[in-house]
């Protein structure tokens, strides 16, 4: 009730704890070597045409990023009590309405948070064009600023690709640079990421988390992109940090590969009972954890590479169903 109510306040007293100056920075470094890697693969993808790259690009350039806290911290005015609860709640539900009211007929408020700084969560806003990462997801096993770069980018990476993934998915894709809602795509090009997308459906349509009940590949379809792409992205994004360094020593017997697809298996770790399990698979947008990782990695080359799948094995798909969009 606190961060629902007060959020910006406990954000004040949390980062103080929970996210140092120096983290804030080895984030938004990873930020920018994952928007480089995803100019390289719109650059050199052979489905898109010149005219949807150059849009694509002039896209992911405007892209505004949020990390951790905003720069201006929000004020309450409303008292709150000690000693009155339901007085507290219902003088912050006042406050929220006067505060929305007060934004009718003015311009959007770019600097504003759609999220708490403590929020374990990520977002990208197609309407601002921005993605947003709150400093309670840039902890472990998120992110960690003494561990292994593998690690962060296999984790941490991987929502940022995620999240940048979003700006092109089915439903982030029918908006501009500025977050109009218009098609920038020729026809031709449309063409081309439908049929692509298509396998992503049938590909997750397959899985089947509980007896009897299948992931709706159609309800899944925007995460799930953002899933696949967002790891390609951030692995390709790893690779550009080690130029010019020597190849990393193995740590406890797993080299820098192996250890950036642990650190993205990792962060889909959960327990959900079957009743729960069910629901989701019914009325969630995202795939259960399980699919999350094993879907992803099994469409990758790069993780056949890292753990020297064969053919035929179920973690290395086919070459003709396994979707490459980014």
């Amino acid at each position: 009730m606190a961060d629902g109510t007060l959020g910006e306040a406990l954000g004040q007293l949390y980062v103080k704890v929970a996210f140092p100056p120096e983290s804030k920075k080895k984030v938004l470094e990873m930020v920018e070597n994952l928007r480089v890697a995803l100019r390289e693969r719109i650059t050199n993808l052979d489905w898109m045409g010149a005219e949807t790259k150059q849009q694509a690009i002039t896209k992911l350039n405007a892209f505004g990023v949020k990390i951790g806290y905003p720069d201006k911290w929000k004020t309450y005015a409303f008292d709150v009590k000690r000693d009155d609860y339901f007085g507290n709640v219902r003088r912050a539900a006042a406050f929220r309405i006067q505060e929305n009211l007060a934004k009718l007929g003015k311009p959007i408020d770019r600097t504003e948070w759609g999220m708490t700084p403590s929020t374990v969560n990520a977002y990208y806003s197609p309407t601002m064009n921005e993605i947003v990462f709150p400093a309670g997801i840039l902890q472990p096993p998120f992110f960690d600023p003494k561990a292994d770069d593998a690690v962060n980018y296999g984790s941490l990476g991987f929502v940022i690709g995620h999240e940048m993934t979003h700006g092109f998915d089915d439903s982030g894709s029918q908006f501009d640079a500025e977050g109009n809602l218009k098609n920038w795509w020729t026809d031709a090009d449309k063409k081309a990421y439908q049929s692509r997308t298509d396998l992503v459906v049938k590909q997750y349509d397959a899985y089947e988390p509980l007896k009897g009940e299948h992931v709706n590949g159609k309800l899944t379809l925007g995460e799930n992109i953002a899933d696949i792409g967002g790891l390609k992205i951030a692995f390709a994004a790893y690779q550009n940090s080690l130029k010019g360094k020597p190849a990393p020593a193995p740590i406890d017997g797993f080299t820098g590969p192996q250890r950036f697809f642990l650190g993205a298996a990792a962060v889909w770790r959960n327990h959900i009972r079957e009743a729960a399990l069910s629901l989701r698979l019914k009325t969630d947008p995202h795939s259960p954890g399980r699919e999350r990782v094993n879907g992803p990695l099994s469409n990758l080359p790069e993780f056949y590479e890292a753990f020297g799948c064969a053919d035929g094995q179920p973690m290395k798909r086919d070459a003709q169903v396994r979707p490459a969009i980014w």
